[in-house]
């Protein structure tokens, strides 16, 4: 038997490539250099992979119109919302196309966003995704293509926005689940994919479909890099997991030295420092613990992977309970008190494939009515638990992580970052872009946030600052020259805003973008102690002007000068 063939149109393929390069040299000779690139194109094709996504790839009218158009943001001030005066940061909610504020954030946020969670059209041909300002149907031939144009520009831009220890999730149902995991494989390699959750949206199934009672959805998880930690579980073993100082515990006990448990008993001895356990269950112990009849004699300080904050675990000691570790796989105390006891149960890993007691689409309907007088502006809309559990779960240790929600529909992702921060003291900030169809970013999401940050008679208030931005457009032909650049400082102010979460109506914080403006501040007792001057990196200062900076105390925060200059190289 000759040697068997696993690729057998490899010669066929490899022919065809010969013979039209054959007639590459044949059009040279006969001097028809039109056919070149042709023919050219046609090796390029043949030359293609053969694995992976493929798909007919469609141009989009938006971002067609900025090869002419150069998008801009301009501040709506009468929604700018000042509930937290405490604190000077400030989100942001971005009106208008996605592609364009998308296109804005790469210039203020490169490599910066920590959490992307989006929830996009699901495109089931019900009305629900637009492409160049149609409704892509059941019965169009390339709604599949035209969603994947549609999303490939989005995620690309998403991919360069997170941190290098970043994630993304996106919600998806049945219709384009496969397609955008071989998207995602493309655009963040396969070695990214963390996983794909399912999460239960309702309880009971609508039996709308016929065939299939559904009841689930997706959420698929994709990583920036492999420094991505995880609540639950981690990719990089060397990095350390949440801290946790467990003070006033009745006992200790440690098994064959290869586990540390706490649980109802007594321990007499020394607890020596370092790393018990294998496996699921890790613990390190920060400092060796004397422990005399079950107590220790100094504060038990010890880091694994718990689910509960300081505050709760300490107010169950304080009310008699002690730590007991039912599962050797986990450390994640639930705080089900029985007679003192607080027990622990096995972990909702999330790095599983689903997600246990997240709330449904009905949790996330009863939240809008308590916030809009008992009338759900949207149909479907998304819990925050479910938003609240993927935002807590990635880089939990970093309380002023920053969320992106580019599809942010109802505004659920904002409301569960201002939640968490409530609950935990945290300072996350998130962002939020949608676009204002039928209203939806004017009258839902901003007036979600405003009443989240106000509260109603249903709802606890959650203060928050927050700025709203609209894009609008610089048309380039109008400004000839270096005119386009003096204009396009004239919006400088909302991408330094955005970059650095701030409002530049705080006195502490300045732009200067030219000598005459520096001079006049210097003149005139503008400057303030201790504040923060953002400076064109064109703006000269001699020393005079540096000793008076340095004098009060004054932070020079330059002004990137990318933030328009590929407009700029491009005319």
């Amino acid at each position: 038997m000759s040697e068997f063939n696993d690729r057998p149109h490899k010669n066929e393929k490899a022919d065809s490539i010969k013979y039209v390069k054959s007639l590459i040299e044949q059009a040279r000779t006969d001097s028809r250099v039109e056919d070149i690139p042709k023919l050219e194109k046609l090796i390029q094709l043949l030359n293609s992979k053969k694995y992976g996504l493929v798909w007919e790839e469609h141009a989009e009218l938006v971002e067609e119109e900025m090869k002419t158009k150069i998008p801009v943001f301009v501040e709506d001030e009468s929604k700018k919302i000042t509930g937290n005066p405490d604190s000077d940061d400030y989100n942001f909610l971005l009106e208008g196309d996605n592609l364009h504020s998308l296109h804005l954030l790469t210039k203020t946020h490169t490599s910066k966003i920590d959490v992307i969670y989006i929830d996009p059209p699901y495109n089931t041909g019900n009305k629900d995704f637009k492409y160049n300002d149609a409704f892509v149907d059941k019965e169009d031939s390339f709604s599949h293509s035209k969603w994947l144009s549609f999303m490939e520009r989005r995620l690309k831009i998403a991919q360069d926005l997170l941190a290098e220890d970043g994630v993304i999730f996106v919600s998806i149902d049945d219709n384009e689940l496969f397609q955008l995991k071989l998207l995602l494989d493309e655009i963040f390699g396969e070695d990214k994919f963390v996983a794909a959750f399912v999460w239960q949206k309702k309880t009971q199934p609508s039996f709308l479909s016929k065939q299939v009672a559904n009841v689930t959805e997706y959420i698929v998880a994709y990583r920036k890099n492999q420094l991505l930690k995880l609540k639950g579980g981690e990719t990089d073993p060397n990095k350390a997991v949440e801290m946790l100082n467990i003070s006033n515990q009745t006992a200790e006990r440690v098994f064959n030295k290869s586990s540390l448990i706490l649980k109802n008993g007594e321990f007499n001895g020394l607890l020596k420092s370092g790393t018990y356990g294998n496996g699921e269950l890790k613990v390190e112990l920060l400092s060796d613990v004397q422990v005399e009849n079950g107590i220790p004699q100094s504060n038990l300080r010890i880091k694994g992977r718990f689910k509960w904050k300081q505050l709760k675990i300490d107010e169950a000691v304080s009310a008699g309970g002690v730590v007991h570790i039912k599962s050797e796989k986990t450390l994640r105390p639930t705080l089900l008190k029985n007679d003192g006891i607080i027990k622990i149960k096995p972990p909702i890993s999330l790095l599983g494939k689903s997600l246990n007691n997240i709330p449904t689409n009905t949790d996330a309907t009863s939240e809008l009515k308590n916030l809009f007088e008992g009338v759900s502006p949207m149909d479907f809309p998304k819990p925050s638990g479910l938003i609240k559990f993927f935002v807590e779960a990635q880089i939990f240790e970093k309380k002023s992580a920053i969320i992106l929600d580019f599809f942010a529909g109802s505004g659920t992702t904002g409301q569960a970052v201002i939640e968490l921060n409530a609950e935990d003291g945290g300072n996350r900030k998130f962002i939020l872009a949608t676009n204002n169809e039928n209203n939806i970013a004017e009258e839902v999401t901003y007036e979600r946030m405003k009443r989240v940050s106000a509260g109603t008679d249903k709802y606890e208030a959650k203060p928050l600052n927050l700025k709203y931005f609209k894009t609008d457009f610089i048309v380039k032909e109008d400004f000839p020259d270096i005119s386009l650049e003096y204009e396009l400082l004239e919006y400088v102010t909302p991408l330094v805003e955005l970059e650095f979460a701030v409002d530049i109506t705080n006195p502490k914080v300045q732009i200067v973008l030219n000598e005459d403006q520096l001079e006049y501040l210097i003149d005139n007792n503008g400057l303030i102690e201790n504040s923060t001057l953002f400076m064109h990196p064109d703006v000269f200062r001699d020393a005079e002007q540096n000793q008076v900076l340095s004098d009060l105390q004054i932070k020079v925060q330059e002004i990137p000068n990318y933030f328009f200059g590929m407009e700029l190289w491009s005319k």
